[in-house]
């Protein structure tokens, strides 16, 4: 695969958000939307909020709050600082082993690696917001055996292409979702606007999202996409996008093919947009779930993620597989 490493960025302050009305998530105390002293929205030629630019989501925060932190929200300073050392630390591909060599994780060194080295300036403990607890609900029966469906097929040998997951095959993106999280590397989407239409281009297998915003209906519930079929419209200054019509071989968490995904993006300053969705899922979820993630301008140009030129871990893949298969060796 073809990776591009970017400049480091400070990500941009962010409080804490909770609620959820209608798959809109509600502002909660601490969270600050009102504009820095002097700053002024930027609109486009049609008036709205002027979100477009290339964005970056890199941070260490968690997606989910860790276990051993229960109920507390937010990190003291001292302790954010020493689990933004300590994180740094473990995810650092570059140490030594006890032999003194310097293991490959994946085949991947630290040069690839580009998680970012600070939390959300808020200091909270988890990306998502709600429930209270920082944690995904728990998952359905259903969700769980298809969840078993797919650890079963992992762990057989590669009859072909279409047994591997989505990320394997760089169908869908890791972090390009929809939604988005932070992740290893690529933490970056580029966001263009006309009056009439939204685009979303992830740097992650370089994933676009053409949304329209002309009020269309969404496509019949026989039509599946890989990334859902997305509708938009302005609520305000926020742009709001509206994703169902997933495919069955989609999962986000463990989410299944009817999630409903609501996205919001509010330009908070001038080098700051915060990304908020909620998922909604019955047949995967106990209840629905939020998060909130701040993005933070980035004025280095997106790359092409080629993940497929030159890859040749699905060859080698299949290739390995039929090799166990002559030799009698597969259950």
């Amino acid at each position: 695969m073809t990776h591009r490493r970017h400049r480091s960025f400070v990500v941009c302050a962010l409080s804490a958000v909770t609620g959820l009305v209608l798959l809109t998530p509600a502002s909660a105390s601490g969270q600050n939307r009102d504009a820095p002293t002097g700053w002024t929205l930027p609109r486009t030629g049609d008036g709205r909020a002027d979100l477009q630019g290339v964005w970056d989501f890199r941070s260490l925060t968690p997606l989910q709050r860790p276990s051993e932190l229960a109920n507390k929200e937010l990190f003291t300073d001292e302790e954010a600082a020493q689990f933004q050392l300590e994180t740094v630390a473990q995810l650092d591909k570059d140490q030594a082993g006890p032999d003194g060599r310097i293991p490959l994780s994946g085949g991947y060194n630290e040069f690839w690696y580009d998680y970012g080295k600070q939390l959300t300036a808020g200091r909270r403990t988890s990306l998502i917001v709600d429930p209270p607890d920082g944690r995904i609900p728990s998952l359905t029966a259903d969700a769980r055996k298809r969840a078993d469906a797919r650890r079963t097929g992992l762990g057989r040998g590669a009859w072909g292409p279409e047994d591997r997951n989505t990320n394997e095959r760089c169908i869908t993106g890791f972090n390009a979702g929809p939604p988005m999280n932070p992740s290893a590397y690529n933490n970056n989407m580029q966001l263009f606007q006309t009056a009439d239409y939204v685009v979303i281009l992830n740097e992650m297998v370089h994933d676009a999202r053409v949304i329209p915003l002309d009020e269309r209906s969404h496509l019949p519930p026989h039509v599946r996409q890989w990334h859902g079929d997305s509708r938009g419209h302005w609520d305000g200054d926020t742009l709001v996008v509206d994703t169902r019509n997933y495919t069955d071989k989609t999962n986000f968490r463990g989410s299944g093919k009817d999630a409903h995904l609501v996205e919001r993006f509010t330009r908070v300053g001038p080098n700051a947009l915060l990304y908020e969705y909620t998922i909604e899922d019955p047949a995967s979820f106990g209840s629905h779930w939020s998060a909130a993630i701040p993005m933070r301008k980035n004025d280095a140009p997106l790359y092409e993620y080629a993940c497929h030129e030159g890859n040749y871990g699905m060859h080698n893949l299949l290739i390995s597989a039929r090799s166990v298969e002559a030799a009698g060796e597969l259950p």
